[in-house]
């Protein structure tokens, strides 16, 4: 039987976005904040997902050795370090989270047997890398308050309220709502990013989080006067808003997950040949460490 672990790790580092073809206006226009010298540092977190067989013992590695491993081939070389000068491969392309986690792959590729390595550069960006060529993902996450009334407009309060609950009652209910927009592309080979970060980042906000923030869904989001506002509806409007901007900035969407509580969550895909398909018996089981 087939198991997928995860194991993580963290290290601290700085870095800093320059191209020395470009001038130093060149770059302050390309890279913004983050081309000011001498750097800046994250506390980046490493997941690294390892796939195999169970053994006579239960486990797919022995988690001692993966741990070595990672600390010996990356957290070692990479903790306290100025990343643009702490792998060769860095002085072609730029240690952006996406690019270093591609690198790191190729690192850990010989040594584990990979199947995805999750960087984050912080809670509110993170980078996914499964080994394909120079494509990788790249998640922002965001928020907003809003809220809503779940009811269908020709239903009855009793006829709604048999449907949606708690959620029919007539003046409505507020949520903080958590955002996760998922883009990828194709790493530059020089620049290490699959998109402008700060595009991406303003067509969230143009599109999203600035209509959506402290609004009465039903009433000031036109979509939602005939739509019923549920997490799954408006993670559709969120996804159906977003799919042209974001191609503009050059990558594809590709998932985008409200999380409406901590109980309740809906995600849809730009594409729906990327959705998951649903497991069988025989597909492998997963396991936190």
């Amino acid at each position: 039987m087939k198991c997928i672990i995860d194991r993580r790790a963290q290290f601290s580092a700085s870095h800093r976005y320059w191209l020395p073809e470009l001038s130093e206006g060149g770059n302050q226009a390309k890279f913004g904040l983050c081309a000011q010298s001498p750097g800046h540092g994250h506390n980046y977190v490493l997941y690294v997902s390892m796939v195999g067989e169970l053994d006579e013992y239960g486990m797919v590695l022995n988690l001692s050795d993966v741990k070595q491993v990672i600390k010996r081939e990356v957290t070692r070389q990479l903790d306290f370090s100025f990343l643009n000068d702490a792998w060769p491969e860095f002085g072609q392309t730029l240690p952006t989270t996406e690019n270093m986690a591609r690198v790191i792959w190729q690192r850990l590729a010989p040594h584990l047997p990979i199947v995805r390595v999750q960087l984050f550069e912080h809670p509110e960006l993170w980078a996914e890398y499964t080994g394909n060529d120079m494509e990788a993902y790249l998640t922002i996450s965001t928020h907003f308050s809003a809220a809503h009334r779940l009811a269908l407009p020709q239903l009855t309060l009793e006829q709604n309220s048999e449907i949606y609950g708690k959620c029919a009652r007539e003046n409505g209910h507020g949520h903080n709502y958590h955002l996760e927009v998922t883009v990828k592309g194709e790493i530059d080979p020089r620049t290490g990013m699959l998109a402008d970060l700060g595009e991406v980042q303003q067509a969230i906000e143009d599109h999203v989080v600035e209509p959506f923030d402290h609004t009465f869904l039903n009433k000031d989001i036109p979509y939602f006067a005939q739509v019923v506002p549920t997490a799954e509806n408006i993670a559709v409007h969120i996804r159906d808003l977003l799919l042209e901007p974001i191609r503009k900035t050059g990558a594809t969407l590709h998932k985008v997950k409200l999380i409406e509580s901590p109980n309740n969550s809906a995600e849809v895909y730009g594409v729906e040949a990327d959705m998951p398909s649903i497991a069988s018996r025989t597909e492998p089981t997963f396991a936190q460490v």
